[in-house]
């Protein structure tokens, strides 16, 4: 598992994050999307009513770097920012539909894991790499 158990927590309780792929003719592209992390595989699963037919799912498809930040902020005063940022290998998948969404998602496999703001004992970010299993192990 890639996520610490601050990150998963918080994770579990944020509704919403913004992904940022790419298209292929280079142009960044951010979306709010949906998300859940998959604990069985270690990874983070974005669906959608019609996932297959948007930009973000062809975007996977022709480059498979992506970054997902899920953030917010508790509090204005103080300020206080929270923030997990998860880049990594996605895939665009077409398989049996998942409740609630279609049968598209797009499954991270992070690479590099950024948090802020939440552990006390650790005010600045924390990064850590993540390496990607080898293909005999996914």
């Amino acid at each position: 598992m890639p996520f610490t158990d601050l990150e998963l927590a918080y994770l579990d309780e944020q509704p919403l994050g913004r992904l940022a792929t790419v298209s292929p003719k280079g142009q960044p592209q951010t979306r709010p999307v949906a998300f859940s992390v998959n604990r069985e595989l270690g990874t983070v699963d974005i669906g959608g009513y019609s996932m297959g037919d948007t930009q973000k799912f062809r975007n996977v498809r022709s480059n498979p770097l992506v970054s997902l930040v899920v953030d917010d902020i508790p509090s204005t005063d103080p300020w206080t920012v929270r923030c997990v940022e998860i880049r990594g290998h996605a895939e665009a998948i077409t398989g049996p539909p998942t409740s609630g969404f279609s049968n598209d998602l797009i499954r991270i496999r992070p690479t590099r894991i950024l948090t802020l703001g939440l552990d006390e004992n650790h005010p600045k970010t924390q990064t850590r790499n993540i390496p990607l299993p080898s293909p005999d192990h996914t």
